[in-house]
């Protein structure tokens, strides 16, 4: 994917102009934690980096953002915990994960609601005041929580060991590792697989030693943790897709000066801009890449077989959706039209 100089200008322009909005805070000095999974180098990373820079540009340095990246403060529940009991400002966590909070969430993990065709109508939805926004943003509160940013994640695609990929039959039989999901353990066997739910950790030393022969994940999060090494096949099925959202306690949230989380959302919607418009992209191409120049075929799935791969897990995506209130379901499928 790549971006045309002027949709990146326009950013940049937007950017600089919104800093100088707010280059004049005069609030109260604030320092603040927040800590997220992702390793060093990954396009998340380097979101919550931008906004903690924009955040101390904005501020002039009168509000800090203390970052801990890599899990080292624990998993994306410890951190989600830390983050309702207010013992850390802001944590971060999958949007699968979030699901073991409230399990609205699992309106993400749905087969298919989402698909990249439609991505910039998905971010829109995500914006301030709009109806999806709203409706997340109280789901968050009612666990004493605020969402801050929906950084991206992105779109879970099919890997295999010794199997060529293509359509859903190239999947059967496969010891497919999954989450914890119930969504993504009832997505595999309607593919035919096996499902083996791992712990991420576990997974480059299962593939290795033959205890999985597929999963299903983002190639720039495989391949940073180096799964590429063990693997040969790979197909765009983009079966699911997942962010990871900055949640801050909602009590510590709702004491800041509204001059101050004015000035953080700010800082956030644009970190979260660049993200999805820069880092993301560019992170995508050089993860492709490399698995590429790793010897692993990488198969594009034809209409056809998407349309095979749909109709296969509807089922699942039926009977999670019944369990969810019908006007998130359809906030979030409004958003594919």
């Amino acid at each position: 994917m790549k971006i045309k100089p002027l949709i990146l200008s326009s950013v940049v322009l937007a950017m600089s102009v919104s800093t100088a909005a707010v280059a004049d805070y005069s609030g109260p000095k604030i320092k603040l934690k927040l800590a997220h999974p992702a390793p060093p180098g990954s396009h998340i990373t380097v979101a919550y980096k931008k906004f903690a820079d924009l955040v101390k540009e904005k501020s002039d340095g009168r509000i800090k953002v203390q970052l801990f990246p890599g899990s080292v403060l624990g998993s994306d529940r410890v951190m989600i915990e830390g983050a309702q009991r207010g013992t850390l400002e802001i944590g971060v966590s999958s949007t699968p994960n979030l699901a073991s909070f409230t399990p609205l969430y699992q309106v993400f993990d749905l087969p298919y609601i989402t698909s990249p065709k439609y991505q910039e109508k998905l971010y829109k939805s995500l914006e301030k005041g709009a109806p999806l926004n709203t409706y997340l943003e109280k789901v968050a509160n009612d666990i004493a929580l605020q969402p801050i940013m929906y950084a991206e994640y992105g779109y879970r695609n099919f890997v295999s060991k010794d199997r060529p990929l293509n359509g859903p039959e190239s999947l059967s039989g496969l010891k497919m590792r999954t989450t914890d999901s119930p969504v993504d353990v009832a997505v595999a066997k309607a593919l035919g697989a096996n499902p083996a739910p791992i712990a991420w950790g576990e997974v480059y030393t299962a593939l290795q030693q033959g205890t999985i022969d597929a999963e299903g994940n983002t190639f720039d999060l495989m391949y940073g943790a180096k799964h590429h090494e063990n693997l040969k096949y790979a197909v765009t099925s983009a079966h699911n897709y997942g962010m990871q959202v900055a949640m801050a306690n909602k009590k510590w949230w709702d004491g800041l000066p509204e001059e101050a989380r004015q000035l953080i959302e700010e800082a956030s919607h644009e970190a979260v801009t660049y993200q999805r418009t820069v880092a993301y992209p560019e992170d995508q191409k050089k993860a492709r890449q490399g698995m590429i120049d790793a010897g692993i075929t990488i198969h594009e799935t034809t209409e056809e077989e998407m349309a095979e791969y749909r109709q296969l897990t509807k089922p699942v995506f039926d009977e999670f959706a019944a369990r969810l209130p019908t006007e998130l379901v359809k906030l979030v499928q409004d958003t594919q039209q």
